[in-house]
């Protein structure tokens, strides 16, 4: 196991620490959360909601029972990686390309951990390229008003979500107002959800560096 990965595991199981027992837990996408979720133990939880197909199918492996947010009575915990982090616990998120459902489950749960190696810890949010989760039928136009924002478009090619929606990577923005700069790109007609977590951050971020993890809130 590499260092980065060592870092990715300890962050998960510092995690699997927090997860109450009997609780209705959501849990999102990515290497880091797979660490989680090979840590779940059967029975400990009451449900769980996944974020995408890929995280319904390893919690199903476990033996964890798996619900839809419609039927899940409340998220008490919901715990997810981040491509990027900064000091006030804004994310940049959907290198996956399950932002969406991501966004969705941060939301609704009581309390947001977030599990991260060193490397995502940033200054400013905006080296790592911003997901857009987008209507197809609307792809070259959202294009052209990112592009006005001064940012690059890439079309994920060849990926869809499983919402069916397709992705735009976004290089060169300039986020100096996380949320101010969620909104504005949330509001182009035919985005579905940018992967910038500034109105809904993280509560807690559990950081896996050499030196052990992390603790980091913001009061």
């Amino acid at each position: 196991m590499t260092p980065k990965e060592a870092q990715k595991k300890a962050a998960a199981e510092a995690a699997l620490a927090m997860v109450p027992r009997g609780c209705w837990l959501g849990v999102g996408t990515g290497s880091t959360t797979g660490y989680f979720i090979q840590g779940l133990k059967r029975g400990w939880v009451k449900g769980a909601v996944p974020s995408s197909v890929t995280t319904e199918k390893a919690l199903r492996r476990k033996g964890i029972r798996v619900l839809p947010l419609s039927q899940a009575r409340k998220v008490t915990l919901y715990v997810d990686g981040a491509d990027e982090a900064d000091g006030r616990l804004r994310l940049i998120k959907g290198g996956g390309g399950a932002l969406t459902r991501e966004k969705i489950l941060a939301t609704a749960a009581k309390k947001f951990i977030c599990i991260a190696d060193e490397a995502k810890w940033v200054k400013q949010l905006g080296k790592f390229p911003v997901p857009v989760e987008i209507v197809p039928f609307a792809r070259s136009q959202v294009a052209r008003q990112l592009a006005r924002m001064g940012g690059r478009p890439v079309w994920r090619k060849g990926f869809l979500t499983d919402n069916g929606g397709e992705i735009l990577d976004v290089r060169g923005l300039r986020i100096r107002d996380p949320r101010a700069m969620e909104k504005k790109i949330e509001e182009i007609p035919g985005v579905i959800s940018a992967g910038i977590f500034a109105r809904r951050r993280a509560d807690l971020l559990l950081l896996g560096t050499p030196r052990g993890v992390r603790r980091i809130k913001v009061g």
